[in-house]
């Protein structure tokens, strides 16, 4: 099939402003990486996995990290958050793996290592079916699947398309635990979203996580993981990025899976950060809903209440990446869970 050459995107599909926004954008901070992250150090060995998708040739950078220890036969499958990538799930993965999980952590196409199509139709049921792909080829027939932010909403949606080969589903402050667009929060279009996409710098990005995920806190180490994404954005493929990021924001609020908590039939985890205040479109909701949005000290609770099999573990005063934030506070609790048997 052919393709057709990524300069198209700013003459076909936006207004002549759009480009201008690129040029405008605050002077290079840090490192830029290339457009598949090239550049950027990956905890573990990373590899490549090749498919065919929608007409094109696509592929999904991933870590599949051996057990070690006392092998138990286990694997975890770790799905990441929109504004994270699997590196970021290093320290999980080396738990994991000393406990004797085999654990195995993918970009999702549009993310980080992964492919950045110039059409592609983004939904969670597609990114499940890639994800599965992947799987069978590395012959894993059933995982324990465990997703942070975004990747919440796509393990949940994973559990629901693929239940016989869940074991178990564990999620880390997901979002979707709220229809936004239910409750108010106005619709940004996919040529909204991009511009605001091409403005992405590593100082906005550090002052929207350490105000909404980490409730005014930070860590130095969290700079790797803002160099990380804003080395991406304004690396060489940054329109690519972008573009590739705007569609699947609105993946993420055009398609709630809040309604389906309730049809979960796997054991559930979820780990609860109780001051995170996560909420896709907050920025532009009206005052009313505004204040209505983001509340996880509410959201763990109302959820584990929909989903049948559920456990919630809060963590106070925490934010929205407990696994990084005291991250042996979290494993603790993580592999307490995992270790006991199924109810």
């Amino acid at each position: 099939m052919s393709r057709t050459p990524t300069r198209w995107l700013p003459s076909l599909l936006f207004t002549a402003a759009l480009p201008l926004l690129a040029q405008a954008a605050t002077p290079p901070e840090g490192p830029a990486y290339g457009a598949q992250l090239e550049g950027f150090e990956y905890p573990y060995t990373l590899k490549h996995f090749a498919f065919q998708s929608q007409g094109k040739s696509l592929q999904m950078g991933y870590m599949d990290v051996p057990a070690q220890g006392k092998v138990n036969g286990r694997t975890v499958v770790l799905m990441h958050g929109k504004n994270f990538c699997a590196a970021t799930w290093g320290d999980s993965i080396k738990v994991l793996s000393e406990a004797g999980y085999r654990v195995i952590a993918a970009d999702q196409v549009g993310f980080c290592t992964s492919s950045k199509p110039e059409h592609y139709q983004y939904s969670f049921q597609q990114l499940a079916t890639n994800t599965q792909a992947l799987l069978k080829a590395l012959g894993v027939q059933n995982a324990i699947v465990l997703g942070h932010s975004t990747g919440g909403m796509l393990a949940t949606r994973y559990a629901l398309q693929f239940p016989d080969q869940v074991e178990r589903l564990a999620m880390v402050n997901p979002i979707g635990l709220e229809d936004w667009k239910a409750m108010g929060v106005p619709y940004r279009t996919v040529d909204q979203w991009y511009a605001r996409e091409l403005k992405v710098t590593a100082e906005g990005i550090r002052n929207y996580e350490r105000t909404t995920y980490y409730a005014g806190r930070w860590k130095p180490e969290f700079d790797r993981w803002v160099d990380m994404l804003a080395g991406l954005n304004k690396g060489p493929g940054h329109m690519q990025v972008a573009w590739n990021s705007a569609l699947i924001y609105d993946m993420i609020f055009t398609q709630p899976v809040y309604y389906e908590f309730k049809d979960l039939t796997v054991p559930t985890l979820l780990l609860i950060g109780t001051s995170d205040t996560t909420a896709i479109g907050s920025d532009i909701a009206p005052p009313a809903v505004k204040a209505k949005l983001g509340h996880y000290e509410v959201l763990g609770k109302q959820v584990a209440g929909l989903i049948p099999r559920s456990t919630l573990v809060e963590f106070p005063n925490l934010g929205h990446a407990p696994q990084m934030e005291e991250p042996d506070r979290f494993h603790k609790a993580l592999l307490g869970w995992l270790d006991k048997p199924i109810p």
